[in-house]
Formats: structure tokens, sequence, C-alpha cells
């Protein structure tokens, strides 16, 4: 009996051991697989076939410029940029050359209207001073005068231009065109007439004055057109380059800038001139108001001296020297 269990233990163990053995070997050599093919064989150097005896080794040529160029890498290429060229003279008179001609003939008007502006404060300088001077030396006159008569003998040699002298005349000539006036309608009809007189003499003296004006309220817009000008150039010289380069747009932006300039140039002074003018005829214009006073007194002074209205042989005696 024992024997009989003994063998049926080992068919038992023989049936088990043999799929054991067979899964061992196949876990070794599917390891060994993987581990010859993940594991690269190290290079076998190559051996040169020996030289023969007593042959000189070859030496290898040094490399010439031309293939070390070709070797060599070469730098990745750079894209260039197209740069205007700048003007080479950037002076006024250079940026006026080479402006547009819209923009020469902007600053060209500018030019002349600030001439004209200097024209007319030489000029207007030396009338105002002129006619100041003349008419203080009247009212000197007319102030020590008694009578219309004395007075015409007196300022006889004045200018026939000079205001305060022509007030005088235009008083003398309505009191002799009214033989036996009445006092009150008189003296209306004299300060009428000087009134007249004073006005012309205004008018003449302020001549030259809108011109001022006008230069002085226009040319900063014209000057501001010239810069509109030159920057629409610039823009289109832009679009033409195909670059925002700054060497495109200075030249249009610089001329549009020496046209504002010119512009300001123009407009200021006209504007200080103007000014300075306006405050020199409000005193010749005061002055005339004076000698349209004196010249009234006058004419009331020789109403009251007789009884007739003027004494008519003396103002017929000033009339005809």
């Amino acid at each position: 009996m024992q024997d009989v269990r003994v063998s049926m233990k080992s068919k038992k163990m023989s049936r088990w051991i043999g799929p054991a053995l067979g899964l061992v070997l196949a876990v070794v050599l599917g390891t060994s697989a993987f581990a010859q093919a993940t594991a690269s064989p190290p290079a076998a150097p190559q051996v040169s076939p020996a030289a023969p005896a007593g042959a000189a080794p070859s030496v290898s040529p040094p490399p010439s410029p031309a293939t070390a160029s070709e070797a060599a890498p070469t730098p990745t290429s750079v894209p260039t940029v197209a740069i205007a060229a700048l003007p080479r003279d950037l002076s006024p008179w250079g940026m006026f050359l080479n402006a547009d001609i819209v923009v020469k003939v902007v600053m060209v008007g500018l030019l002349f209207a600030s001439l004209v502006t200097w024209t007319v404060l030489l000029a207007k300088n030396l009338e105002l001073l002129r006619a100041m001077r003349r008419g203080r030396a009247a009212l000197a006159i007319l102030n020590e005068t008694r009578s219309l008569a004395e007075a015409h003998v007196r300022l006889g040699n004045s200018s026939s231009g000079e205001p305060v002298a022509r007030l005088l005349r235009t008083a003398i000539q309505e009191v002799q065109a009214s033989p036996h006036p009445d006092h009150d309608a008189l003296k209306e009809r004299i300060s009428w007439l000087l009134e007249r007189v004073e006005a012309t003499a205004s008018r003449r003296i302020g001549r030259g004055m809108g011109l001022l004006a006008s230069i002085g309220a226009t040319a900063p817009f014209v000057g501001l057109f010239g810069t509109v000008w030159g920057i629409m150039n610039s823009f289109i010289g832009i679009s033409n380059a195909h670059t925002t380069n700054l060497a495109v747009v200075a030249p249009g932006i610089a001329e549009a800038l020496l046209a504002t300039a010119l512009g300001l140039v123009a407009a200021i002074p006209a504007v200080v001139i103007y000014n300075m003018f306006s405050r020199q005829i409000g005193g010749y214009r005061a002055m005339l108001a004076d000698g349209s006073a004196l010249v009234m007194r006058l004419v009331s002074r020789d109403c009251e001296r007789v009884m007739s209205p003027i004494s008519q042989p003396h103002l017929a005696q000033a009339a005809a020297e």
C-alpha cells in the first residue's frame, strides 16, 4: 500500500514539474534575447592593411583656403532695409531749395508779407512823427492867439496839408460864407465841418493799418497750409518707399515746420506793430480833437467880442492874406 501511495505522489509531482521547468526556461530565454537586442555591440576598429616595409607614411595635404571657407558655416543673411539719403544741407536755404513748389510759393509769400510789414513800420513811423511834431506846434500857436484872424496870420506859413491849420481855415471859410449868422447855428455848422476834417485826417493817417491787420491775422494760417502740405508729402514718401524710416519723413517735416516758422515770423511783428500804431494814431486823433476845441474857442470869442456875429473886416483881411 505504501508503494502505491509513493508511486501516486511521484506521478503528481512529475505532472507539475514539467510545466514549471518549461516556464522557467522560457523566462530565461526571453530575458537573454531582450538583453542582446538592447545592448549595442561596440564597433570593431577598422584595421588598415599593413603598409609594406620601407614605404613612407602618406601625409594628407592641408585644406585649401577656398575649401576651408566653403566648409565654414555661413552666417544667416540679415535683410537690408532701404535707407533714404538725407539732404546734404538742412539749413533754411537748403530746405527751401529742396521743398515742394507749393511750399516754396508759401514761403516766398510769407517772406514778402514780412518785408511789407517792416516797410510799413518805417514809413508809418516817419509819417506819425512828422504829423505829431507839426500838430503840437500848431496847437501851441492856437493856444496863444486871441482871434481867428490872428491865428490865421500866424499859421499862414503852415503846410496846406497840416490838419490843425486845415481846421482853422475851414472855420474861417464858414464864417465868411455866413454874413449875418445866428451864433448857435454858426457854431453848430463849424462843429460839423471840423468833425469831417478830423475824420479825413484820421483816415489818411490810418493808411496801411488794414494791411498790418490782414498779415497778422492770415499769416499763421498760410504757414499752417504749408505745414499740412509738407506733412502730406512726407506720408506720400513713406507710401512710395514702403518704409517708416525717419530719413524718409524728416525732409518733408522740416519743410513743413519751416513754413510754420515763416508764418509766425510774418504774423508776430505785424500784430505788435499794429498795436503800437493803434496807440499812436489814438494820440494823433486826440490831438486833432484838441485842435478843434481851440478853433471853437476862438470862434466863440469872436462871436462875443462885438455886437455883430464876427468882425468881418478882420476875417476878410485874414482870408486875403
